[in-house]
């Protein structure tokens, strides 16, 4: 081990993982003790020291005791030893698909004198780590076949005594850290291999990963009064295990990472500084492409397919905006790490559809209600469209509400659905003098300045035609998303039926999204998007205006090629006070007319 700080990591990780194993001894004594006081009686009554009556009875009941002990414990052992550990949805990689890759990676350890992965996976998220996934419940490890192709230049791989593990990379870094960058941030994690091949830190952590998974296999839904009263007494055991082993567990864990850190502090150390800026820029922009660009499209049942390449597009715009991240433009002329993979493309593709599952629920494969959308087609089949549908949703609810629509005889089409509509009905309110009531209140937009806090009593005001519109919202709303699910399910592939990927068994789907991105949105930001909807339709077949994609801020409208105003202020005035004179000052100003009925879906 290299360092002193090492040394002693990795000292203190085996000393907790020894006491881990010594719960797991006691456990088995303890599972023991009966059947051991069962032979000291046996043997008494064969050499004629314990006989009696008494002795006879104490035989049984100890017996029987015994007996149902190790039942109990054995069904309790099979249950943690068979019982499937919580692995991370990921996109496996293989070496034929990334030779380049898995050479630097095995280049990386050889440098460390660690054994190398077992194989490389891709996570939709801003991290890496190492993933044990030799459990029998889990895909084998991937090795080389012989007709497998030996890469030239390519080290022998290691055989260690203990299986290592998968190294679990952040897509998002292989599309905007370059290759040196990626080196020098995967270095420590790499290093870790090496304390997961002691046998002691390994065994270690196959118990505490099998009680989780017995915890979890206890905690199931849908089994009878009976089963349900065994397996709730197999929770309690594993839970008590586990909460004998879980701080030497987690100081075991920390032994780990300090020895893996030790041993990576000579390989990279000075590039792996400035790479963890890009790490956090990183995050940055993935969680901004998420919520901003790829939320908006997953909600119009499409899912774009090239989402680390916008991650990076995104990063690329936001180094040319700040001026913090000028300096980090100069990079871009390096060789990204997307370049070790042979097809970035369909990589990229894998990823984005489970991020769209991790994230919003989608299913695993496309269909007619589910479809990919490439970046250049984003504008029309994305923004377009959810525009055109919530405004026609929204002029739906007006129906529903009896709103007459507003008539011109100079159109070709009086009566149509138009924005003059929504502006007069909830103009009318503060026309009238009808009083105001209170409306739920949610942060609106990012960039939205609220007095309300958190812990604020006093919600933000809403006139009472804008509250009722904004309840008719949510209800059709809701009630789209239970026809949409319902047909969903009508339509399901059966299970066993799909297509199974190489980690399709390593997580299951019933409770998607994992991850949801934003809560459900109130009525308040249901009305004042379906308000800017309806305003940017009435601009594209107005005011010749077009839909666009901005990297980091998501849908907007384009007026003469340049972004249109933050239309937000604006609507709000119109929401809480009734006042369209801001809103309707800006339309004419751009050209928009309200009167003209604007086209839906």
């Amino acid at each position: 081990m290299t360092g002193t700080g090492g040394e002693l990591g990795a000292r203190a990780a085996r000393s907790r993982a020894l006491a881990v194993l010594r719960v797991r001894s006691r456990a088995l004594a303890v599972a023991l003790l009966p059947a051991a006081a069962e032979v000291i009686l046996l043997t008494g009554a064969a050499t004629g020291q314990f006989t009696g009556e008494g002795w006879d009875t104490a035989r049984w009941v100890v017996g029987v005791l015994a007996v149902l002990v190790l039942l109990a414990a054995a069904g309790i052992a099979l249950v943690v030893a068979r019982a499937r550990p919580a692995a991370s949805p990921t996109v496996p990689v293989s070496e034929r698909s990334a030779p380049d890759l898995y050479r630097m990676v095995r280049d990386l350890a050889d440098r460390l004198d660690v054994p190398a992965p077992s194989a490389i996976a891709l996570t939709p998220d801003c991290d890496s780590w190492l993933e044990d996934r030799t459990h029998p419940a889990h895909a084998p490890p991937i090795t080389r076949a012989h007709d497998e192709p030996v890469v030239p230049g390519a080290r022998p791989e290691r055989r260690p005594a203990v299986p290592a593990p998968v190294l679990v990379i952040g897509s998002p870094f292989l599309w905007w850290m370059r290759v040196a960058e990626l080196r020098a941030v995967l270095a420590p994690v790499v290093a870790g291999t090496g304390p997961s091949a002691q046998p002691d830190i390994a065994a270690a952590r196959r118990f505490v990963r099998g009680l989780d998974a017995a915890v979890a296999v206890a905690d199931a839904p849908g089994r009878g009064p009976l089963t349900r009263w065994v397996y709730a007494a197999l929770g309690r055991v594993a839970r008590l295990l586990l909460r004998g082993c879980r701080e030497h567990a987690a100081l075991m864990e920390r032994g780990v990472a300090t020895a893996a850190a030790e041993r990576a502090h000579a390989v990279d150390y000075g590039p792996r500084i400035a790479a963890q800026e890009q790490v956090g820029l990183a995050y940055a922009g993935w969680d901004r492409l998420l919520t901003k660009v790829a939320l908006p499209a997953w909600r119009m049942g499409r899912w774009p397919s090239r989402l680390d390449v916008g991650v990076a597009a995104a990063l690329t715009e936001l180094s040319r905006r700040d001026r913090l991240a000028d300096g980090f433009a100069a990079r871009l002329g390096e060789r990204p790490a997307c370049d070790l993979l042979e097809e970035p493309g369909a990589v990229d593709e894998a990823v984005s559809l489970l991020t769209a599952r991790l994230f919003h629920g989608g299913p695993a494969e496309s269909g007619p209600s589910w479809a990919p959308v490439d970046w250049q087609a984003y504008p029309e089949e994305v923004v377009d469209r959810t525009w055109r549908a919530e405004a026609a949703r929204l002029h739906r609810v007006l129906d529903s509400l009896g709103v007459s629509p507003s008539l011109d005889p100079a159109t070709p089409d009086p009566g149509g659905p138009t924005l003059a509509r929504v502006l007069d009905h909830l103009t009318e309110p503060a026309a009238d003098g009808t009083p105001t009531v209170p409306a739920p209140t949610a942060p609106l937009h990012d960039n939205e300045d609220s007095a309300d806090t958190p812990d604020s009593a006093d919600p933000d005001p809403a006139t009472e035609r804008s509250a009722l519109l904004a309840a008719g919202l949510t209800a059709a709303l809701a009630r789209e998303e239970r026809e949409e699910n319902a047909e969903n399910e009508e339509n399901a592939v059966p299970q066993g039926a799909r297509a199974q990927g190489p980690d399709s068994a390593l997580w299951e789907d019933g409770d998607l999204p994992l991850f949801p991105l934003q809560p459900p949105r109130t009525g308040r930001e249901l009305l004042a998007a379906h308000i800017t909807a309806m305003i940017c339709c009435a601009a594209v077949d107005t005011a010749g205006a077009a839909p666009g994609l901005d990297w980091l801020d998501g849908p907007t409208l384009l007026l003469d090629g340049e972004r249109a105003a933050d239309l937000t202020p604006k609507v709000l005035s119109l929401i809480e006070e009734g006042d369209p004179a801001p809103l309707r000052a800006w339309l004419a100003e751009s050209g928009i007319r309200p009167e003209k009925p604007v086209r839906l879906v």
